[in-house]
């Protein structure tokens, strides 16, 4: 059996000071993080985390008052809410927000592949050739980013002057579609060789070079060796804008301002994220 990729526990201190519970594959959450920089300059928040589920399922959380997480319900209000525009627009027709604004941007879209790049693959180009699996995200769980790599992608093709059969309705035998949590199934995926490449907004497929060092390579789209992909139309942006929940709460006004500072700025832009 392959064994799960081993992602890192993410927490706002070095370690709760809470016993800690959690069985690989059943009793951890991966999408709920710590925010160690606001909680050192804010100890008196006592924790803080932030979630990176798909933004629908946080929307749907927040119109609902919560939401189960296996057996565990969860009733806890957001401060503050990160997404593309359109989803706080949604939100903010439900006065659930008041105002959003842009705060970060994407750096476009790049293949990631299995280390070694064993189907060498060097272009999007490459996603035309029949043996090529490819890893997208779901369509209807996750239409956001769908959307952006679909678009992206059928850009490329009329680039090159190819069509990719796998974007058509009814011709998608070639694609393996993440289930409700692409940034993680993803690279489990290339990593049990279930897919061949996957297409990723460039800040996620850095994060796993990172992390899982050895295990993926990143591939740009147009072929170019820069894999830092280029502010080509072809290559869509997404802008991830910033908006309170309702007033902000205690901490929304504190955390909004702690995330327009200069070191959080640096600290996205290591990540593979810029200022809009």
């Amino acid at each position: 059996m392959i064994p799960q990729l081993q992602w890192p526990r993410e927490w706002a201190r070095d370690r709760p000071e809470h016993p800690v519970w959690f069985h690989a594959g059943s009793n951890l959450c991966l999408d709920f993080h710590g925010l160690q920089q606001f909680y050192v300059r804010h100890p008196q928040v006592r924790d803080v985390f932030y979630a990176t589920t798909p933004p629908g399922v946080l929307a749907s959380a927040l119109a609902a008052g919560g939401f189960s997480l296996g057996n565990l319900f969860l009733s806890a209000r957001p401060h503050l809410f990160i997404s593309p525009a359109p989803i706080l627009d949604q939100l903010l027709a439900k006065g659930l927000v008041a105002t959003h604004e842009p705060f970060m941007r994407s750096r476009g879209n790049v293949l990631l592949v299995r280390a070694g790049n064993p189907r060498a693959i060097h272009s999007a180009r490459d996603l035309a050739r029949a043996e090529v699996r490819i890893f997208l995200s779901n369509p209807e769980t996750e239409s956001a980013s769908y959307q952006v790599y679909a678009e992206t992608l059928a850009r490329h093709a009329r680039g090159f002057g190819i069509t990719f059969d796998f974007l058509e309705p009814g011709r998608s035998g070639r694609v393996v579609y993440g289930e409700r949590i692409h940034h993680r199934e993803a690279p489990q995926a290339l990593h049990e060789d279930r897919a061949d490449a996957a297409i990723l907004y460039f800040h996620l497929a850095l994060r796993y070079t990172r992390i899982f060092p050895g295990c993926f390579e990143i591939i740009s789209l147009d072929g170019s060796a820069d894999i830092s992909p280029a502010m080509r139309k072809e290559n869509l942006v997404t802008v991830y804008h910033l908006g309170l929940v309702g007033q902000g709460g205690e901490w929304g006004a504190h955390l909004r301002d702690f995330l327009q500072d200069e070191t959080v700025t640096g600290i996205y832009r290591h990540h593979g994220l810029e200022r809009p």
